[in-house]
């Protein structure tokens, strides 16, 4: 006679050395898969519902995911896995069955199908560990973050992809997801969100990409060509160097994504590659649509969008900026319905609707997010306050800044992320162009409900618009014009983000302080 679900899977888990304790699966055989509906290309070739039907499971280490899937019937069972917690390489190990394909270094989403990854509670963070997909159809991935996979250093994950996709994919949905680095390929990164090796019909909406120096690409090389049908909408990219895509063939429909700080090229449409560009708003940034670093064309075709503070090179054999003033070269045509915001509104929409642990919020066309009919709620974090710095009065108490760890976006020549954090107002750090994001970190948890921005001599006044962020889960904590001091409801986290959106000047900031209370 056959197990019980829920006996069987304590059985993989105690083979996966894991016991017992954690993981539930609910029975319940009509369990939504994830919250809403797929969008874009990835609605076509019969459409993506991941594990829509199947067995719900709980797991919070990465080997319980992986014993999730080893203990399906069979590679195409239907299944969502409920993700809470932090996975990393300490709690994911490699798991055997008919069902799977695993690996330790790895969420290893490998010649499977039907699958649901859904983020809940307070949170799903892979932290240092990347998600590969490889020869799957109908995966969903919905509500979790994945921060800081290397290619490179000590611990390595999917060749230093937050998410990667080759070999035969077919069929994705990744929604309201939080992809960021802590730097670039020099740091021992690589892309936000890759596709090469025949991978199609895949939509990323509602997401955040941010703090690295790739994107994500569509095409490992000018010969891999059978990449296509991929959608982006309403995600946003902030402080990356390129790639946002990098499209080598295929047909890409890019629409309703907020860029910031695009620093050395945008959407890279080459090797005969064409992209229908709508309605998206681009700023402070650089090239953010053409060809780039080959003689091999593509193209595109573009209708209402916003270029602000956008620079442009001058064309080159090998770079083919598509502005000042973009204009279309080719016609996309695009086989499912959607429905455009205005770009104008961008900015506001996507702040308030992409990303992981906001509540799964969506627009619905008309520059309104909306709330979801069910699914995982948003996080008890206090709503963003906006504050007025106290002009005088500094914080009391120790600085917790000082002994703990920094990191940014960036920074420019001759300052360094340890400087806001030195005691030291005649030291400064400054992003490397007129926004950017500085970050104090700990290696456990600290609670925090005060910080002191103090701009260096010369720079005061030079911060314009910022938001402070819990960069654990992406909430905004507090949001301001005016650099100081900050107070905020007490949470605790491992790293705080001050993000500063616009300047009148270049941002100096000499110490960023933080306090308990």
């Amino acid at each position: 006679m056959r197990r019980p679900v829920a006996l069987r899977l304590l059985s993989a888990l105690a083979t996966a050395g894991m016991g017992a304790a954690v993981c539930v699966a609910v029975t319940t055989p009509q369990a939504s898969a994830a919250v809403g509906s797929a969008t874009g290309f990835a609605t076509r070739n019969g459409g993506t519902t991941g594990g829509t039907g199947g067995q719900t499971v709980r797991a919070t280490t990465g080997t319980q995911i992986h014993a999730a899937l080893c203990n399906r019937a069979s590679s195409s069972t239907p299944i969502v896995i409920q993700v809470e917690g932090t996975i990393n390489h300490g709690n994911t190990t490699k798991v055997s069955g008919s069902s799977c394909n695993t690996a330790a270094d790895v969420i290893e989403l490998k010649q499977i199908s039907n699958v649901t990854i859904l983020g809940i509670g307070n949170g799903a963070v892979f932290d240092q560990i990347g998600i590969h997909i490889r020869e799957a159809s109908n995966i969903v991935i919905q509500n979790v973050t994945v921060r800081n996979v290397k290619k490179s250093g000590s611990p390595t994950s999917n060749g230093g992809d937050a998410i990667g996709m080759e070999a035969n994919v077919r069929n994705v949905w990744v929604d309201h997801v939080t992809l960021e680095a802590s730097g670039g390929e020099s740091e021992g990164f690589d892309g936000l969100f890759d596709m090469k090796n025949n991978t199609q019909y895949v939509t990323l909406s509602y997401s955040v990409l941010r703090n690295s120096g790739r994107g994500g690409l569509i095409g490992s090389s000018e010969s891999d060509l059978s990449n296509d049908f991929i959608t982006f909408h309403h995600n946003l990219y902030e402080n990356l160097d390129s790639r946002v895509p990098l499209l080598r063939g295929g047909t890409a429909h890019i629409y309703n994504n907020h860029y910031v700080n695009i620093r050395e090229s945008g959407i890279n449409s080459r090797a005969g590659g064409r992209a229908k560009v709508d309605n998206n708003y681009f700023r402070n940034s650089k090239d953010v649509l053409g060809t780039f670093y080959t003689n091999q064309a593509g193209y595109w075709q573009v209708s209402g969008n916003i270029f602000d503070n956008v620079t442009w090179s001058s064309r080159s054999s090998e770079n083919n900026p598509a502005g000042p003033n973009p204009t279309s070269n080719t016609s996309v045509s695009i086989p499912y319905a959607y429905s455009l915001d205005a770009a104008s509104c961008v900015p506001s929409v996507v702040s308030q609707t992409a990303g992981a642990n906001k509540g799964i919020r969506t627009s619905n066309g008309s520059c309104t997010p909306t709330n979801p009919t069910s699914g995982p709620p948003a996080p008890t974090t206090p709503a963003p306050t906006s504050s007025t710095p106290g002009p005088t009065s500094p914080p009391s108490g120790t600085n917790l800044s000082i002994g703990a760890g920094s990191d940014g976006s960036s920074k420019a020549s001759g300052t360094s992320y340890g400087d806001v954090r030195d005691g030291n107002m005649s030291t400064a750090w400054s992003p490397s162009g007129a926004t950017g994001q500085i970050s104090i970190k700990w290696d456990t948890n600290t609670r925090v409900s005060r910080v002191n921005i103090r701009e260096a001599s010369g720079a005061v006044g030079n911060v314009r618009s910022w938001r402070l962020l819990n960069h654990d889960t992406g909430a905004v904590l507090a949001t301001g014009s005016t650099a100081g001091v900050i107070t905020f409801p007490a949470v605790s986290l491992r790293k705080i983000t001050f993000d500063i959106t616009s300047s009148s000047g270049t941002p100096r900031i000499a110490e960023f302080e933080t306090y308990a209370g």
